[in-house]
């Protein structure tokens, strides 16, 4: 029998990678609950929050925020996301800007390129009134995706849980073709939009949400397409969205697997 226990990505990293010790990990194998993961263990329990503060900048990465904004003026004119104009000279759009070229490690044309697709997406997509829609998920609500109470720092947090399609029936009636998927989709963006207008888009302020994910009973292969297709949609236009990403209820074999890749990134350091 399959066991499972709660982990995070925080303890995963304090877990005893001597193979005296541990079992020896499965060989890995890429599929959405590991791709969750490794997008976790890229911050560790020492990492710091970005204040947003202009004055907090590198000199570098201030001459990076104002040619951004000399180049989103120059190629696109003023435009606004989450209802703040990007043009404003005002901290809510600094911290907004801010995300986008953190994502792009401060590189401008990078940074500039992933803010007028997701400022194109967020058009097509009709991301901007989307919280207006009745999409007819209320079976969904406060059980798949939901957001719910903050954690110690204020955070905002989001909890996903995909178990209940383990049901045949719930899966096909929610992802039985590509119509039903993208109306999910909708919806999965719906809670997301419902987090960010949580958030304070001021310096010192709270900017970024806690996501967690419990993976208790949750069909693997069936949610692969489903899944990936969130991954790339949050990761393309929702940068420097969340602090911290916590798994609960994870198969042990998945766990091993991260244990495995996160000491493969540790020794490639040493």
């Amino acid at each position: 029998m399959e066991s499972s226990s709660p982990i995070s990505i925080q303890q995963i990293l304090h877990q005893d990678p001597n193979p005296e010790s541990s079992p020896k990990p499965l060989p890995y194998m890429k599929s959405f609950v590991t791709s969750l993961m490794e997008a976790g263990t890229l911050r560790t329990p020492s990492f710091r929050e970005d204040s947003y503060f202009v004055s907090h900048l590198k000199s570098s990465e201030r001459k990076a925020l104002q040619e951004l904004k000399d180049k989103l003026m120059a190629s696109h004119g003023p435009d606004s996301m989450w209802a703040i104009s990007l043009l404003s000279n005002d901290d809510k759009s600094d911290v907004i800007l801010l995300k986008f070229l953190r994502a792009r490690d401060f590189r401008v044309t990078d940074s500039l390129q992933m803010l007028l697709k997701c400022l194109q997406w967020r058009k097509d997509f009709g991301a901007d009134t989307i919280l207006d829609e009745d999409l007819g998920f209320k079976e969904l609500e406060g059980v798949v995706g939901y957001m719910h109470g903050f954690d110690r720092e204020g955070h905002p947090v989001c909890y996903n849980a995909y178990g209940v399609f383990k049901d045949k029936d719930m899966y096909d009636r929610i992802f039985g073709d590509d119509e039903k998927l993208q109306k999910f989709l909708r919806w999965r963006v719906q809670v997301l939009e419902r987090g960010i207008k949580l958030l304070h888009f001021k310096p010192g302020g709270i900017n970024l949400i806690i996501q967690v994910t419990d993976l208790k009973d949750m069909p693997k292969r069936e949610l692969r397409v489903a899944s990936n297709h969130i991954l790339f949609l949050f990761q393309d236009n929702y940068p420097e969205m969340v602090a911290r990403k916590i798994f609960i209820n994870v198969p042990w074999h998945f766990s091993q697997c991260v244990v495995f890749n996160v000491q493969s990134v540790l020794d490639s350091t040493n």
